[in-house]
């Protein structure tokens, strides 16, 4: 079952690029006593997640800081190299997006948002959706029918429900 407003976070361990290289970081340590929004997405370097999604937390996201965000999270199932890479690239490091790889699909899996296209290559993606958690509690969240659609999972769409 896929997790709902009102539900909690499962802590998760995810991955980063740190200074020194690859590193662990537990969820609950980015959202404990903290406003975060998390947006999620298939996969780095693909057509709608480079050209919609990500751009579109870049160009907000110095509303969301006004607004009380402590901190914006890309996540997608990708390693740390991936993810530090498709960052630095889409000038979302840059902008201040956290960018979390989910390995192995736990994260994405504990919350029922998983799914799987072999035609084209994705195996146990996330679905496309965005969040916006006070504690570790979700209080918004915008999930995406078709995986291939930016519209309410994007910036702006979490950014006017918030």
């Amino acid at each position: 079952m896929a997790i709902s407003e009102g539900d909690s976070l499962p802590n998760a361990t995810l991955s980063r690029m740190g200074a020194e290289g690859p590193e662990t970081v537990e969820l609950s340590t980015l959202t404990a006593g903290r406003k975060v929004v998390i947006f999620a997405l298939p996969g780095a370097y693909t057509g709608t997640c480079t050209t919609a999604h990500v751009p579109s937390f870049i160009r907000t996201i110095g509303d969301f800081k006004a607004k009380g965000v402590d901190e914006v999270i890309c996540l997608s199932v990708n390693d740390p190299f991936v993810m530090g890479a498709w960052g630095e690239s889409t000038g979302a490091t840059e902008a201040g997006i956290t960018m979390l790889g989910d390995p192995a699909a736990e994260f994405t899996k504990a919350v029922g948002m998983d799914f799987t296209a072999p035609p084209a290559g994705l195996i146990d993606r996330s679905k496309r959706y965005a969040l916006m958690a006070e504690d570790g509690v979700v209080k918004v969240l915008h999930a995406e029918e078709n995986p291939g659609v930016c519209e309410t999972s994007g910036g702006e769409a979490m950014l006017a429900a918030i």
